[in-house]
């Protein structure tokens, strides 16, 4: 990911198409990227909600750098499972970028089959933003095809998803395709400072760390039965509420602590145990998740991480992260602080502390990547601590013990069998409309 090379944009077309032809996929790759002298980068999108379009407009916003590695980006193509979505969201970004925009209607797809059309479409680098669910087989899709990605976390929301994102992040790095994962604290001065210093020995060995993601909760339910074709449309629209799309908030959202807990470790647990239920989201329109988890998680080194996050409202919120070492300590959150305590006190914080925004940043690395094609690939560490999250939750719905091992070998699918509007999920509501909930000690499968 760091390491450059002195190839010049042409020397990247020449070197890809190459490696194409002997993997037999020039057919698959854009052929127009950086040629005769066109150094637009075309971007496409799948999934066209909040973290989507916000995605996009930071793909578009790498143009206006200041730096010496900015270029063109246009955004040609666009897909979504729902017309409104896409339309909405093409009206917004073209307001707000105007001709770098050039979407036209052949090129607007919707449905189950739009990632395919989008990434048959002539673009250099394709950004997933579905629910997660989708994103295995998205990405795996955008891989083949030979086409950099950017894909928002989770990566998966299952132990098979999981497998099919690590494999296609090998074919990625063989390919020498460009991946970017929407872990952004990574990009995030004041983390990546601190974390250098405890990396070094700041805080000597750690023994545990501690993270935390407790808040009031995300939106409602957004659409009702009767306002739904189908079971399908209905978990769809609120898809955050089913674990074949969202993976529970464990995933979704405190993924971002369990990532820094295991950034700080170098490393990814072995095994965990932890608790959870349903204390206020009882309605049945909340589907199946949890709003409350309770982890402990053991390294190889003998050290833990302790996880909290909570859906809660009128609750104490903590969104942030704590190390605990053998000569001092840290603290860090997502907004600007850091702090490293004990012998070597150090703090990142205050009014006059430099800041970033990381989920900018995170886009002007992967593209400068892309235009010096320098190796860049956050796929692994994506999937491995999407993989962390999903652990916890499987030891909180079962109340076992669960091993890293168990939990990558897992053979529960939580994916439908067939993707229409009258195909059905997996999880189905009974008379009343509620869904089976997972009851610890009795719950079996993980």
């Amino acid at each position: 990911m760091t390491d450059a090379t002195p190839n010049t944009r042409r020397d990247f077309l020449k070197t890809s198409s190459a490696a194409a032809i002997g993997a037999g996929l020039l057919g698959s790759l854009s052929r127009n990227a950086f040629a005769a002298g066109d150094e637009t980068i075309k971007i496409g999108i799948v999934g066209c909600g909040g973290r989507g379009t916000g995605a996009t407009s930071q793909a578009l916003s790498t143009a206006r750098d200041a730096n010496e590695t900015a270029g063109p980006v246009k955004l040609v193509a666009m897909g979504d499972a729902f017309a409104d979505h896409l339309e909405s969201k093409y009206t917004l970004l073209k307001t707000k970028f105007g001709d770098q925009v050039q979407v036209d209607d052949d090129h607007k797809f919707t449905g189950f089959d739009a990632y395919k059309k989008v990434i048959a479409s002539d673009v250099d680098l394709v950004i997933l933003a579905t629910p997660p669910g989708f994103r295995p087989i998205h990405f795996e899709a955008a891989v083949a095809a030979g086409k950099n990605v950017f894909m928002e976390k989770p990566v998966a929301v299952d132990a098979p998803g999981i497998r099919k994102v690590l494999a296609a992040v090998k074919a990625a790095k063989e390919k020498d395709l460009k991946v970017g994962v929407g872990l952004q604290r990574h990009h995030q001065w004041h983390y990546m400072e601190a974390l250098k210093r405890i990396h070094d020995g700041a805080i000597g060995d750690v023994l545990a760390t501690r993270v935390y993601w407790n808040s009031g909760g995300v939106w409602d339910p957004r659409k009702t039965r009767e306002e739904c074709s189908g079971e399908m449309e209905y978990q769809m629209r609120n898809w955050y509420y089913y674990n074949w799309l969202c993976g529970d908030h464990i995933n979704e959202q405190h993924i971002h602590n369990l990532d820094v807990g295991n950034w700080i470790q170098q490393d990814f647990p072995i095994e965990c145990m932890g608790m959870g239920g349903r204390e206020v989201r009882k309605d049945k329109k909340y589907g199946e998740i949890f709003d409350h988890f309770a982890v402990e998680y053991s390294y190889e080194n003998g050290s833990k991480m302790f996880s909290q996050c909570r859906h809660q409202r009128g609750t104490k919120s903590d969104v942030n992260e704590f190390a605990h070492g053998t000569k001092g300590g840290a603290s860090l959150d997502g907004n600007t602080l850091a702090e490293l305590t004990g012998e070597n006190a150090w703090s990142y914080g205050g009014r006059r502390a430099k800041r970033n925004d990381p989920y900018q940043t995170e886009h002007d690395d992967l593209f400068n990547a892309i235009r010096k094609n320098q190796p860049y690939n956050e796929g692994e560490y994506g999937a491995m601590s999407t993989l962390t999250a999903i652990m916890g939750r499987m030891a909180a719905y079962t109340g076992q013990v669960v091993t890293r091992k168990a939990a990558l070998e897992s053979e529960v699918d939580l994916m439908p069998e067939n993707f229409a509007w009258d195909a059905m999920p997996k999880n189905l509501p009974n008379e009343n409309g509620e869904y089976a909930i997972p009851i610890p000690g009795i719950t079996k499968t993980i």
